[in-house]
């Protein structure tokens, strides 16, 4: 199956690249992208070979939502058309046959995978928009740190920095009953930050 991907060579440069997918197999579906999140901590630590996860020339992205194009015979949760967020790609390669390293692979325009693995698919709820669900791994990221710290109803969190995480941490912690204590640079974001809940 043919596609288009943003991949990244050993110097750092990005293309848009036709690549190949394999054809899904009876366990996997296949996804029309429709929007792909950037992270930027991880997917530029990546490029920049601070952390690897493979070699050069690579895919990144890992998370983004699309349309469900076709379904295994042994898949019985997703049907054609269905509208879902997923983590990315299982293999791509460059049309020269040059394996491309899938981090996850998301910024593709078809993703192949198996949707019943821990990085696979789910469907999207209804009146979620595919724009901002795109960049669902964010705030469960936001979510995952405010369980394991499990503040309760009345304490004070405080959290610096309000970007997409930071958001989530102050919209959980405030749920939660927390008096949050936001601290950032940006008076545009503290402001959005208050619209959460009791800031200080």
């Amino acid at each position: 199956m043919d596609a288009q991907a943003l991949v990244c060579d050993d110097q750092q440069n990005f293309s848009l690249e036709v690549v190949e997918l394999k054809d899904p197999t009876d366990k996997q579906i296949s996804i029309r992208t429709q929007y792909t999140g950037v992270s930027i901590g991880t997917e530029f630590a990546l490029i920049r070979n601070k952390i690897s996860w493979g070699t050069y020339p690579l895919c990144t992205g890992y998370m983004g939502t699309g349309i469900v194009e076709s379904v295994g015979k042994e898949i019985d949760e997703f049907v054609v058309g269905d509208k879902v967020y997923f983590r990315g790609n299982d293999s791509m390669k460059l049309v020269n046959g040059t394996d491309v390293c899938c981090v996850s692979g998301a910024h593709c325009s078809h993703i192949v995978l198996d949707p019943n693995t821990n990085h696979g698919a789910a469907k999207l709820p209804q009146r979620i928009s595919m724009e901002t669900a795109s960049m669902f791994v964010m705030p469960a990221v936001a979510l995952y740190g405010v369980d394991m710290s499990n503040p309760r109803m009345g304490q004070t969190v405080v959290v610096h920095g309000t970007g997409l995480i930071g958001m989530g941490v102050i919209a959980a912690c405030a749920h939660r009953g927390c008096r949050v204590v936001a601290v950032d640079l940006c008076s545009r974001r503290l402001k959005i930050a208050q619209e959460m809940g009791p800031i200080f």
